[in-house]
């Protein structure tokens, strides 16, 4: 009777030669056990063929799908595989393999819901299942590590949610959407190569995934090409037109490239007030485009330098170089704003950084020189000492001189304690000193090259002072009363 349900839709067709019922049984185990010896042999593909002969033979029999099942499962066809096993569980609610391969595919599918009730059907009909406890450990845990990166992903940790992912695909190898959210996690912490690697792995099998479509625009887009990331978010949309996040994304991109354009094109005309709105106003657009912000923070600070704004601009180089430590225009700029505020030693260090990965002519010029800047900003700063512009003219140096001499000469400071008046003595000398080298050319030449005076075997003690006061009526050195 089995035999006659089993494979009675053999005997349906009127043009074949009617073959018995044990016939049929017979002819189909055959196939049967052809199927297990290739099985046994690792050849799955003609193991499947054979285990296709045996259903076409008895479609009826739940142990025929259960083999071809399995082995749809080495050859991880996991979705045709949980086809078959669920006619196997529906012809046969109690076989129990069928529940336990089952479950398994939708384990590597990555419904872990699932696949728990599967096992647990198994633990139903052979409680002591060892397998069928361990996948159920396995299911428990692809949704803890679901639940997990759910919450890494709201609070924006997105390494979290890579390793979540990783864990999970340890069980779940042939689930796309874990595949999609790892390598989304990845574009959203600029590791581009690895997240495309895993959309276009995706995308060899089903090139119409909109997931996949998505996260390669979203690279794309986040390594500042926007034009080509269009082009696959309206790919995306045209297989999936609800898809949310492509067309979000669609949009920034498409906002994010006409504010910074408008905000190029204000500059180039001169308009910089107008330039530095544009470019703050794109910097609201998208917080996670890192390459293109830093740009934007680095447009920002070219325009605030231009602007008088050099604390600003230096805010937003650093800024830019926290977004992409490589962004060696950032440095630069840095660098230019931090010689234009005095802040040689900063800008020394960022040219080495500079320099140490563009080793050019060009940059190791900026370096010497930022360097000499550096040491001439360690000296005595002659020209603040006499309060003059480093332009001062000859004139203005000697009119500079005679008042800060007058204000610290020691005559004046004479009943003064005794600290007050060694001080206003140094800062005599000091005057003193720097008059002695900027009234000279050729000192003053060397001085401000960066030379070192001190190799002239020049006296900085004083020894020139008064000398402009040596003779005549105008001599007041001797006029404090």
């Amino acid at each position: 009777k089995m035999a006659t349900e089993n494979c009675d839709a053999v005997n349906m067709d009127p043009d074949m030669d009617l073959l018995s019922d044990e016939e049929l049984e017979r002819e189909a185990e055959g196939f049967k056990e052809q199927g297990n010896a290739f099985y046994i042999k690792k050849d799955y593909a003609e193991a499947f063929n054979y285990y296709t002969k045996a259903i076409d033979m008895c479609p009826k029999n739940a142990s025929y799908y259960g083999n071809r099942a399995a082995t749809l499962m080495m050859l991880c066809r996991y979705r045709e595989a949980l086809e078959d096993s669920q006619q196997a569980v529906r012809l046969d609610n109690t076989f129990m393999k069928g529940h336990l391969r089952e479950g398994k595919c939708h384990l590597s599918l990555g419904n872990a819901m699932a696949a728990s009730r599967c096992f647990q059907r198994v633990l139903e009909l052979e409680p002591e299942n060892s397998q069928a406890q361990q996948e159920l450990r396995n299911a428990e845990s692809i949704l803890e590590y679901e639940r997990m990166a759910e919450i890494g992903f709201e609070k924006r940790d997105f390494r979290m949610v890579v390793f979540c992912m990783d864990r999970a695909l340890e069980s779940a190898s042939a689930c796309h959407r874990f595949k999609i959210l790892k390598a989304e996690c990845l574009a959203l912490l600029g590791r581009y190569p690895e997240a495309q690697s895993v959309a276009s792995d995706i995308l060899r099998m089903d090139s119409t995934n909109a997931d996949a479509l998505y996260v390669r625009g979203l690279c794309l887009y986040y390594e500042d090409c926007i034009d080509k990331a269009v082009q696959f978010f309206v790919q995306a949309l045209r297989m999936a037109p609800d898809h949310d996040k492509a067309r979000l994304a669609c949009r920034n991109a498409k906002a994010l490239k006409a504010k910074k354009e408008e905000g190029n094109k204000a500059f180039k005309e001169g308009n910089f007030e107008a330039a530095y709105e544009l470019y703050s106003e794109a910097l609201t657009i998208d917080p996670n485009n890192i390459k293109t912000n830093a740009k934007l923070y680095c447009n920002r600070a070219t325009v605030g330098s231009k602007l008088k704004k050099l604390e600003q601009a230096i805010e937003d180089c650093t800024k830019a170089i926290k977004l992409d430590e490589t962004y060696i225009k950032a440095y630069l700029r840095r660098a230019q704003c931090y010689m234009d505020t005095e802040q040689y030693e900063e800008a020394v260090r960022d040219y080495e950084k500079v320099y140490q990965t563009e080793k050019t002519k060009e940059h190791k010029h900026l370096l010497k020189n930022a360097q000499l800047e550096l040491k001439k900003s360690k000296r005595k700063d002659y020209y603040k000492v006499l309060g003059v512009d480093k332009n001062a003219t000859e004139e203005e140096i000697k009119k500079a001189y005679r008042k800060r001499a007058l204000l610290h000469h020691p005559d004046r400071h004479s009943s003064a304690s005794p600290e007050v008046q060694k001080e206003e003595e140094k800062k005599f000398k000091e005057v003193g000193e720097a008059f002695s080298v900027l009234s000279d050319p050729k000192k003053k030449s060397r001085y401000d090259s960066g030379q070192d005076l001190e190799d002239d075997g020049m006296n900085m003690g004083g020894q020139h002072l008064g000398k402009p006061w040596a003779s005549g009526p105008g001599n007041f050195f001797f006029q404090f009363g």
